[in-house]
């Protein structure tokens, strides 16, 4: 477990997202897990994970999954490196294969409301698909909201990394049956 550190009295010894992210990558790692990214270290999280850091997980705050890959170029442009648009979109596309997007909603309770896959690139678009959606219900007596988690019908392509991995999913999860 690797944690940030701010700098002393004399201003020494910090050590940042980023320094933590560089150097966890000599050690040689199966997966990163970054608890958050507000920053330019989006960039270097990207670059692990189109190096070989395939299931690398990370988090950040975002209104739903289009914004979230609106934040992480925003959270990249901090790093401030010089990255044509479209090159920067390529490997967003190219290293994250889903976003899950959780909300609090008016009961206080927290939902995850869509798991979402990033599909890949038309011209200089990120293009996505949701693969789950929470349709919400509306609201019980008690204030709750009700609702229930259904499958687009899409089957994501993310699944042949999973069976790779050893990871079978039936394919009646996402609302159809493989024939």
């Amino acid at each position: 477990r690797l944690e940030t550190r701010p700098p002393n009295i004399e201003g020494k010894g910090e050590v940042t997202q980023r320094d933590l992210i560089k150097n966890c990558l000599r050690m040689r790692p199966d997966r990163i897990v970054v608890g958050e990214v507000r920053s330019g270290e989006a960039l270097d999280m990207l670059q692990a994970m189109n190096t070989g850091h395939d299931g690398s997980i990370s988090t950040l705050h975002a209104n739903n999954p289009r914004e979230a890959i609106t934040r992480l170029e925003t959270m990249i442009a901090m790093a401030g490196v010089n990255i044509p648009n479209k090159a920067l979109r390529s490997q967003i596309a190219s290293a994250v294969d889903m976003i899950i997007q959780a909300s609090r909603l008016s009961d206080g309770s927290r939902k995850i409301l869509y798991l979402s896959e990033v599909v890949g690139m038309e011209g200089e678009t990120i293009t996505m698909q949701d693969v789950f959606i929470f349709d919400r219900q509306g609201v019980s007596s008690d204030g709750k909201v009700m609702g229930h988690h259904c499958p687009t019908g899409i089957r994501p392509k993310f699944m042949e990394k999973f069976k790779l991995s050893g990871i079978e999913i039936s394919e009646g999860v996402f609302g159809q049956e493989k024939e």
